[in-house]
């Protein structure tokens, strides 16, 4: 036994299974007031891993793979901000088309479909390299399969959630699912957000959509989140609406054993 493994304390069973089941620091070792070197060295990896994926510019074919890209017919348009740091300091202008890609938009999309989906590269372009390319067939299959017409995706760069309020008007799609790189924290910078509302419109709010978050190897996977996805989506198809009225229909939980 390593000298340092002696030192490190024999957690009880119900620890170790909370700690394997998050990505989480709990009930890290210390080394008299402070963090491990190990602890320190992890955090600031974790530090430098979400300023890059917030400061990384998005590229379609290097980012979601050019055979993706091919296959999918996906292209890209960008909102109002004119560049990185623009888009970080005005989320405004991430809410808004500019006037170029609306009519790119409108040439290649068909309107008036069940589901649109649309990817954004948000505050992490790493979720979005990660998570897009294997969440978006799975969504697709999902849907065909319900019968649903599923519009033709396309990315959107220096993204913000409410750009949903312009695509709605421009396809006027039943459901748009916004698959958008979320905030970077210390835990993960590869999780993914999926931002769902019922016709989208100008004036809607985060009080009219729907949010299934954490989408990543060590939250919801993405075969799990396509399924949650597709789901919501009928719920909203059915009831005709999305928000603070709709609550996801989901599954008992299984509790930690």
């Amino acid at each position: 036994m390593k000298d340092d493994d002696a030192l490190k304390p024999a957690w009880p069973t119900v620890i170790e299974k909370i700690r394997a089941r998050t990505p989480a620091r709990v009930l890290v070792e210390r080394a008299g007031a402070a963090y491990r070197t190990e602890t320190q060295l992890e955090l600031r990896e974790a530090h430098a891993a979400a300023r890059d994926a917030v400061r990384t510019e998005f590229d379609l074919e290097r980012d979601l793979g050019a055979e993706l890209v091919r296959e999918w017919k996906l292209f890209l348009v960008s909102t109002m901000a004119r560049d990185k740091d623009e888009y970080l300091l005005r989320p405004d202008l991430g809410r808004q088309l500019s006037e170029e890609s609306r009519k790119l938009i409108a040439e290649r999309c068909r309107p008036d479909c069940d589901l649109q989906i649309v990817i954004g590269d948000g505050l992490s372009v790493t979720a979005v390299r990660t998570q897009a390319p294997q969440l978006l067939p799975l969504i697709v299959e999902q849907a065909r399969a319900r019968g649903w017409t599923v519009g033709q995706a396309f990315a959107v760069r220096y993204c913000r959630v409410g750009v949903m309020n312009a695509i709605g008007e421009v396809l006027q799609p039943k459901v748009v699912a916004l698959l958008i790189g979320e905030r970077p924290g210390l835990a993960t910078a590869e999780s993914l957000s999926a931002y769902m509302g019922f016709r989208p419109k100008s004036g809607d709010s985060d009080a009219n959509r729907n949010l299934i978050s954490n989408i990543h190897a060590r939250g919801v996977p993405p075969e799990v989140a396509a399924t949650r996805i597709v789901n919501l989506a009928a719920q909203m198809i059915q009831r005709a609406l999305s928000g603070v009225g709709l609550k996801e229909e989901r599954p008992a939980a299984k509790w930690l054993k």
